[in-house]
């Protein structure tokens, strides 16, 4: 007889969002919110030996640190872990006694299918509940997917999942692997969904599922408002909603409302998940999101340079995620030949002469009357970076970033430079990008240290720095104009700050240029300024 049930993921496939971070209290209380609830069953969070445990993250080492989260009085719910192959030894885990966690989920790719069997099995062997979950279904063809269910009946796993790891699925191919397991799974094990929403249709597919007219029992996952890595997940709040009208479910939806004023929109807040442009990308591509949130972050492409960079990545590289693979694709993108006749004029003009730097921090704007009584009486090159300076016709204007370029439209009267990565367009100069980049990543081609670094190869006497003031956790804080504005993480901006701190560090030592604050420094600072503080206070010299 059909039943449908659902699980939610929200304190494992939600940990992508904040690391795992959700607070023992806090993910505690998103426990008893989901029992309250009437969920059926509850994943959480990660089994791992990858990471030390530690109490305040849903990744656990032992069994008993899991059980730390379930409740005494359970009201007939599953409580159940995801083990990444290869992430946990079976070896380790005690015979399954009641106290802890009921079933394990265990998920692996395509090419680790035959070891993850196995694994399996011995989870079997000890009395837990196995899920199996194959990751990425459409990297199988039918017949290999055809293969492996005839191996997990061999098994006898509690359930079977048709998992759509990179929210590509349509209907038409949801429909077809599950029709493959309706078919030929066991009619004794649980078919699975477990979807993301990269193209908006999580909650479509989970609908359709739910209305078919079919005899096996199906699991839906979701998560409390839809958290998850990169699209999110379908929600569990509108999906138990639509149940409890289409179906003779009693869930209770105010527990979770409560759960999402109380935890989970301060996360959201913190480091968004949702439908976005890149997102969408990456599922066109079938391709892992973090390629997406990876390309995003660099805030220098289009939506469009991005559909071009997943279309040049061969198919079986976007599978799983490889950081060294795609900062080698993105660099390779953004280089285009350049000629060495434009340095030799450029240092003509900046070789030995005092340089303001203009970047579109929020202090380029506050302090403006400083910079515009700085450039009168000191007569520097003015070179503005990735942007129009609005109070200032500066001398030449910095281009490193396609985005920027594009928005810019029509250039002003200021001389250009431009990068290699930008396609050419008339400008004054064009300068090699690979050449300009540093060691220090999320910077490592962050214009401002771009250009600080060609004035320094070109010889430029000294430079001073207005509106490079590093980045707030408040995007509102960051940009002289909110039109300039762009999102980031937290942590991402955390290192950021790092980042620029090393490198003008390294800059400031290592040559025979000067670089001087003119504007108030907000979160990077220079050598021989040991604190922020000390950084605020000015450098020794400056002007008012």
């Amino acid at each position: 007889m059909k039943e449908v049930r659902v699980l939610d993921c929200t304190l494992r496939d939600g940990g992508y969002c904040n690391d795992c971070q959700f607070g023992f209290r806090n993910a505690r209380y998103l426990v008893d919110s989901l029992v309250q609830a009437g969920v059926d069953v509850i994943e959480c969070g990660f089994l791992t030996q990858r990471t030390p445990y530690q109490e305040d993250f849903t990744r656990f080492n032992t069994m008993e640190q899991a059980a730390r989260l379930i409740p005494q009085d359970r009201r007939g719910r599953l409580f159940v872990g995801l083990l990444d192959y290869g992430a946990f030894s079976p070896d380790d885990l005690p015979e399954w006694d009641g106290s802890a966690l009921d079933g394990i989920r265990v998920t692996f790719h395509k090419k680790d299918r035959d070891p993850a069997l196995a694994l399996a099995r011995q989870i079997q062997a000890k009395g837990y509940k196995v899920f199996l979950q194959p990751m990425v279904a459409l990297s199988y063809t039918d017949q290999e997917y055809l293969d492996l269910i005839e191996k997990a009946n061999a098994l006898g796993p509690y359930a079977f999942y048709l998992v759509d790891s990179f929210g590509t699925m349509k209907c038409k191919e949801m429909l077809r692997f599950f029709y493959m397991l309706e078919h030929n799974l066991d009619p004794a094990m649980h078919i699975g969904f477990h979807s993301h929403n990269n193209l908006q249709l999580a909650y479509a597919n989970a609908q359709t599922l739910a209305d078919l007219p079919t005899g096996r029992s199906l699991l839906i996952d979701a998560s409390i408002m839809g958290m998850g890595r990169g699209a999110g997940n379908l929600n569990t709040e509108l999906f138990l909603d639509y149940l409890n009208d289409s179906t003779d479910k009693t869930y209770q939806i105010k527990p979770l409302l409560r759960a999402i004023d109380r935890v989970l929109g301060g996360f959201y807040q913190q480091r968004p998940w949702g439908y976005s442009l890149p997102n969408y990308l990456s599922a066109s591509y079938n391709a892992h999101p973090s390629y997406a949130l990876f390309l995003a972050e660099k805030n220098t492409l289009t939506a469009e340079d991005i559909d071009r960079i997943f279309s040049r990545m061969p198919p079986e590289k976007r599978v799983s995620f490889d950081r060294d693979f795609i900062e080698d694709v993105y660099l390779r993108y953004m280089e285009h030949a350049a000629g060495g006749d434009s340095l030799a004029a450029l240092g003509r003009q900046l070789s030995g002469k005092s340089v303001l730097l203009i970047a579109p921090g929020k202090s380029a704007g506050e302090e403006r009357e400083k910079i515009l009584h700085f450039a009168r009486e000191r007569s520097p090159v003015t070179i503005s970076v990735n942007f129009k300076y609005p109070y200032l016709a500066t001398d030449f204007i910095f281009l490193s970033n396609l985005r920027r370029r594009w928005e810019m439209g029509k250039p002003p009267k200021s001389q250009l430079i431009v990068t290699s990565n930008i396609p050419q367009s008339g400008e004054d100069y064009r300068v090699d990008y690979s050449s300009l980049l540093n060691t220090q990543e999320p910077v490592r081609d962050n214009a401002g240290l771009m250009l600080i670094q060609l004035l320094v190869r070109l010889g430029a006497k000294e430079i001073w720095l207005a509106g490079m003031d590093g980045y707030s956790h408040d995007p509102d804080e960051n940009y002289l104009h909110k039109e300039l504005r762009l999102s980031s993480a937290q942590e991402t901006l955390d290192a950021m700050n790092r980042g620029m701190r090393r490198v003008l560090s390294q800059l400031a030592r290592q040559t025979g240029t000067a670089i001087r604050f003119l504007t108030k420094p907000q979160r990077i600072f220079l050598p021989g300024e040991d604190t922020l503080a000390d950084a605020e206070a000015g450098p020794s010299g400056l002007e008012s």
